[in-house]
């Protein structure tokens, strides 16, 4: 299912069942520390938090050449600049702990805007440095979860180190597939056919099957849907990298999987989002000014695309479930009256399992706790929802009512605009 992302004019995924679960992303290195566990090779690393720990770190890599990496959840960190000071960069080489020191402290305690951040730019708390290594050859390996497959597939490519989507447009004929059993796993002649297939041969050829299947293992061991490894690097002087990864774990495996998701760092997401998903909401932000509170993931979206007909733009995605509690409806509700972009709240509520009357209490409640300073348009339907309007009748507050969706979001633009 998808939803128009007003934001960035592009489009997000949602399943309507899971949407309260939060994907897990993973610091680069994070993802190495868990390769390293399954024996992916990866360069030598150290991870710090203040410069001065730099060149420590940088005398046990005891590496030719260094690679200091600010560790934010944005890509094109290469190209980013500093925000505080115009520094430009959250990639650099340098080759002593004194350089790298210099470098880290540039990076530290700034935020990083990168083409993937908003203007603000995400706050570098950790950096990176490892062992510098020379490609001689950059390619792509990558196991996913495949749903037209009924499982495991591997991909491989020998035009690693770039946007696989154009290799995959542009030269499908260089993108190699295999699918994996997974009753029985993945097998030799699978991990061969693909290595020869990258052009390696003699030693390589069992190194690369080796690191494959190592992957493999990360893959089903971790509970992950994706590891996507680009690139898969043979160097200058005969080594196999796994150099850098992205991987997508399985939300529902959470709770055996308490190890990984507790690397979640929550200082690189949305504060209302991690607030809401304390409080089991589905809720992602926007850029508009109209603040959106609706049970369930498809009415939300129509109640979006309709605030956006009638020339409005949303400034949520706020889903409070069918069996919310009028405390998650009140935490709802502050949340939205929190963010300072909202000019005007649009409640759309079809009673079904959720009903009209704890909805209408909830807005109730938190109108008392937070103060009702913005136009509020409430649309109820469904089940106990006499009792609900009478709910907020009775108020004492300056509800808008609304009979359709379509009467909601036409009172919700024009209270704005008054």
């Amino acid at each position: 299912m998808i939803i128009s992302n007003y934001k960035q004019g592009g489009y997000l995924k949602f399943n309507p069942g899971k949407l309260q679960v939060r994907h897990l992303d993973l610091h680069e290195y994070q993802s190495k520390s868990l390769m390293d566990q399954y024996g992916v090779n990866t360069q030598k690393w150290r991870v710090i938090s203040k410069a001065d720990e730099a060149p420590k770190a940088a005398s046990e890599l005891n590496a030719k050449e260094l690679v200091i990496k600010a560790q934010v959840h944005a890509g094109g960190r290469g190209k980013g600049t500093f925000k505080e000071t115009g520094y430009k960069g959250g990639v650099k080489l340098c080759t002593t702990g004194k350089e790298a020191q210099e470098l880290s402290g540039h990076m530290l305690g700034k935020h990083l805007v990168t083409k993937q951040t908003t203007a603000d730019g995400t706050l570098v708390q950790k950096v990176m440095i490892a062992e510098s290594v020379d490609p001689a050859r950059e390619l792509y390996f990558a196991i996913l979860m495949d749903r037209a497959s009924g499982g495991p597939v591997m991909v491989a490519s020998p035009k690693g180190g770039v946007d696989i989507e154009a290799v995959a447009e542009e030269t499908p004929e260089l993108i190699y597939k295999e699918v994996v059993d997974i009753t029985k796993g993945v097998q030799p002649e699978q991990t061969r056919r693909l290595a020869e297939k990258l052009g390696f041969k003699g030693d390589k050829l069992k190194i690369a099957q080796e690191q494959m299947e190592n992957l493999y293992k990360l893959f089903i061991k971790s509970d992950a849907t994706q590891v996507e490894v680009n690139p898969f690097a043979e160097t200058t002087d005969g080594k196999i990298y796994a150099m850098d990864a992205k991987i997508n774990f399985d939300d529902n495996a959470s709770f055996r999987q308490k190890d990984i998701f507790d690397m979640r760092d929550i200082a690189e997401e949305d504060p209302r989002e991690v607030e809401a998903s304390q409080h089991g909401l589905n809720y992602i932000g926007m850029d508009g000014n109209i603040g959106c509170m609706v049970n369930g993931a498809g009415l939300a979206m129509a109640t979006m695309d309709i605030i956006k007909l009638h020339k409005g733009t949303p400034a949520n995605f706020l889903d409070v479930g069918g069996g919310a509690t009028e405390k998650q409806v009140t935490e709802a509700f502050k949340i939205l009256t929190k963010d300072k972009q909202v000019k005007a709240i649009l409640v759309n509520i079809f009673g079904g399992i959720m009903k009209c009357d704890v909805i209408a209490a909830g807005v109730v409640g938190a109108c008392k706790q937070v103060g009702l300073k913005i136009p509020l348009v409430v649309r109820l339907a469904g089940t106990n929802v006499e009792i609900g309007k009478d709910i907020l009748e009775k108020s004492g507050f300056n509800i808008i009512t609304a009979n359709d969706l379509d009467d909601a979001a036409i009172k919700a633009v024009a209270s704005i605009s008054k």
